[in-house]
């Protein structure tokens, strides 16, 4: 047996208006909720048992997800009434555990894409005969991360904050987002308090001589926590560039649910996902785009790398580039919202209300 904790208590402010309504692992990326395909990765390495660390709307979880059994999956929740942040929920979880206290037991972040080998991260720790093992990747410019620099046998050396300088970039290796950690350090975590894992659990666990292994993989990874990288996560899926048991036929240009409406003339492109009961109207352009449930996208309107909220309506002509349209909205016809434009829920755009460029 194998278990897990699934770490999904944050409000994904980054991510409003997405996240108004909804939780962001339970924002669809390639036509289902976010954590479908993490908890399909996960079922598919062996783990059978996970405990869901929630806060934000915990209640939407339950309902969608029940006992788990459909997926072949036991699924516990535990809510926080307070924010505990990252090691506190993990402490609160514990006794929902069944492991003993050399077992080691898996921790994901709710909103991190990846393409990393599970069952190779628990191989690693098991032959290490680490304390806690840490998924670690690389990344071009590390400035906007902890690093996390390694031996040559891949243990850990230290937990550096973001660097300010040039000379204080000594790797490139960050943190990515997903663990092991042997059930008797999750009980050594303070309970009923606010405990951060990056600030200090992995620094006194290192103060303390433990063994802290970081396994770098180079695959597939992306934090899901601005709309622009929630999009380009849910393109990839699609297209098949990230790896998800649960993409029917990987590798499309785009995914369209069996209840949704696309008018013949209409071009889908760039891994756009549009979701039951939407409706694209004929001229409509949609490029690497996440279309939600009921939304309506007009004639001859263009929605590129952008998210348009469940029943939000595009209005003919309107262009929507690197914009998130929130649930509900009613965007009128002849508009164009680019640059990261953000239309809360329920909000209406008249026609004709906001443009970038001049009349033709």
């Amino acid at each position: 047996m194998t278990e897990a904790i699934l770490l999904v208590g944050g409000k994904g402010t980054r991510l409003r208006p997405l996240t108004v309504n909804t939780p962001k692992p339970m924002v669809p990326a390639a036509g289902v909720p976010f954590l479908e395909h993490l908890l399909a990765r996960a079922r598919a390495a062996g783990v059978d048992h996970i405990v869901f660390a929630t806060s934000y709307l915990a209640e939407v979880f339950e309902p969608h997800f029940g006992d788990g059994s459909d997926m072949g999956l036991h699924l516990e929740y535990v809510t926080e009434t307070t924010p505990l942040g990252t090691g506190g929920a993990i402490r609160h979880v514990a006794d929902r555990l069944r492991s003993g206290p050399d077992e080691p037991v898996l921790i994901f972040n709710g909103d991190i894409l990846s393409g990393l080998d599970l069952t190779s991260l628990l191989d690693a720790h098991r032959a290490a005969g680490a304390d806690v093992t840490l998924h670690l990747t690389r990344v071009e410019d590390p400035r906007a991360f902890g690093l996390v620099p390694t031996d040559a046998r891949g243990r850990v050396l230290a937990f550096l904050e973001k660097p300010e300088r040039p000379e204080d970039i000594v790797t490139d290796q960050i943190n990515a987002g997903c663990y092991v950690f042997n059930r008797s350090v999750i009980d050594r975590i303070p309970a009923g308090r606010v405990v951060s894992v990056e600030r200090e659990t992995f620094p006194g666990l290192l103060a303390e001589g433990a063994h802290l292994l970081g396994v770098v993989d180079d695959t597939y990874w992306l934090d899901l926590g601005t709309p622009a990288a929630f999009v380009r996560g849910s393109a990839d899926l699609v297209l098949g560039r990230a790896p998800s048991p649960v993409v029917p036929g990987q590798g499309r240009e785009y995914l369209v649910h069996d209840r949704a409406e696309v008018a013949a003339d209409a071009k889908l492109s760039g891994g756009t996902s549009v979701g039951a009961g939407a409706r694209i109207a004929g001229g409509a352009r949609v490029d690497g785009s996440i279309v939600l449930a009921g939304a309506v996208v007009g004639p001859e309107a263009v929605v590129r790398d952008s998210v348009i909220g469940s029943r939000a309506v595009i209005g003919p002509r309107t262009v929507v580039d690197d914009s998130v349209v929130g649930d509900g909205a009613t965007v009128g016809a002849d508009n164009e919202l680019r640059g990261g434009v953000r239309v809360w829920c329920d909000t209406t755009l008249p026609d004709l209300a906001l443009r970038f460029s001049a009349d033709t």
